[in-house]
């Protein structure tokens, strides 16, 4: 077998943690198209509470996210996730049985605070080797933008046929399949691996927060889902208002996100091929502007709103591939897991904050008052942007010592003086050594031969 081919329980891994990420993620955006003309007909709602619904999900997810990475390493990355899947299976039945928009947010908290997403990342890193783990995390990568865009049509559907109620007891049923795969299908790992490259590491937290590129980051996965869950608390109802169902819009969604998703292919080629990571990440940041400034514009005018819904989505699908590429080339050697856990905690924030400051701008003005806040934001953001610098366009590798071969001061400088190598971090205690670097000039495999000689 071909040593970059992946075995079996590899491929096995993979498909299985893929599925367990996507169907709770489902059960993440499924609600979030619908929640604001739906949830109005509970006990008590108005629209700041609603977008409380949206938002407190992020917030419990963004306070549990590092704090659950860290104890997978003591009590075991499967229990762990089971845990996790049970706390959102139990939020998701607790929304389902209230009828108040009270009982609701409580679900949505519940569900929130199972934060496995770095669990999941470390125990898909126990199951896979060194040189195929880059091809699964890719693989996890895509299965969120299929999902989130199979959640946004799905939704409404969905919503239409069973209720909000419906829905909620729906994604528990997700949640419930995600458990029974964790238990019964994903292979359990002969050991835990500490891999700088997809676990979060104590002690690594300061140097990745004080790191300016990547708070930059950090600062536009904030903005991207501020601007997206803001946006869902004033748009749905404003649709229906320009004449566009409850019931049909999942349709506007459908059309949209094909078009987006055909739409981020040269955008990346571009940015990769040519270099241009910067020039095409601002550009995405103006087509965001320039869909929030639409939506404001529009009022009730049916065309204008779907003009700037897929200008919107153009922009969030690209910066949502753009920006881990980003972190990942930004962040110190052996520092990526730990930059991905701040990461994935700043856009849960996004997520809260977006969800409860919509709501609150719906209730003092209105859609309007909420697409132009969303568009000041976005104006900040492209202030910010400007200074940004083109990122370095290398690699993260980690390269496991050969037996007999240790991490010292005179293998480093072997490393160091390779064409193409930018940084290096031994890692003694792992035996192993992290590399930054080009792999148009230098591969693992070159790596791999250097260090076993």
């Amino acid at each position: 077998m071909n040593d970059f081919t992946m075995a079996g329980s590899e491929r096995r891994a993979t498909w299985a943690l893929g599925a367990v990420f996507s169907l709770r993620m489902l059960g993440m955006f499924m609600v979030l198209p619908v929640l604001t003309t739906y949830g109005m007909s509970l006990a008590g709602a108005s629209e700041p509470l609603i977008g409380v619904a949206i938002g407190i999900y992020g917030l419990t997810q963004a306070l549990f996210q590092i704090p659950f990475g860290l104890l997978s390493d003591r009590i075991g990355r499967k229990p762990l996730i089971g845990a996790g899947l049970l706390l959102f299976a139990a939020g998701s039945v607790l929304a389902a049985t209230s009828h108040s928009i009270w009982g609701v947010i409580a679900g949505r908290a519940l569900q929130g605070s199972g934060a496995i997403s770095a669990a999941v990342m470390a125990l898909l890193s126990d199951l896979t080797r060194e040189q195929n783990r880059t091809k699964a995390m890719a693989f996890i990568g895509v299965s969120f933008g299929i999902t989130f865009a199979v959640a946004m049509v799905t939704g409404p559907l969905i919503t239409r046929a069973v209720g909000l109620s419906g829905l909620f007891w729906l994604i528990a049923l997700l949640a419930l399949a995600a458990l029974a795969l964790v238990l019964w299908v994903v292979p359990a790992p002969a050991a835990h691996l500490l891999n700088r490259e997809s676990a979060m590491v104590r002690g690594s937290f300061r140097a990745v927060l004080r790191n300016p590129r990547l708070l930059k980051l950090n600062v536009g996965i904030l903005c991207v889902h501020t601007l997206l869950m803001s946006s869902f608390v004033a748009l749905p109802p404003l649709l229906v208002q320009a004449g566009l169902p409850r019931e049909s819009q999942w349709q506007a969604y459908l059309v949209t996100m094909l078009i987006a998703f055909v739409s981020v292919v040269p955008f990346i080629i571009y940015a990769e091929k040519r270099r241009q990571m910067r020039r095409v990440f601002q550009i995405c940041v103006l087509v965001m502007l320039a869909a929030e400034l639409t939506l404001w514009q529009s009022g009730s005018q049916l065309w204008g709103l779907l003009a700037g819904l897929q200008l919107f989505f153009i922009g969030f699908n690209v910066m949502e591939a753009l920006l881990p590429s980003l972190i990942s080339k930004e962040s110190p050697p052996g520092y990526k897991g730990t930059a991905m856990g701040v990461y994935s905690t700043s856009q849960f924030l996004g997520v809260a904050i977006g969800g409860s400051l919509g709501g609150f701008l719906y209730g003092q003005g209105g859609a309007a008052l909420v697409f132009a806040g969303c568009a000041a934001l976005a104006l900040a953001w492209f202030a910010l942007s400007l200074t940004m610098s083109e990122p370095p366009y290398v690699s993260s590798l980690r390269i496991v010592l050969p037996e007999g071969v240790s991490a010292d001061a005179a293998l480093e400088q072997r490393i160091r003086a390779c064409e193409g190598v930018s940084d290096v971090l031994l890692a003694g205690a792992e035996h192993s050594i992290y590399v930054k670097v080009d792999t148009k000039r230098i591969g693992r495999s070159d790596l791999e031969r250097l260090v076993a000689t």
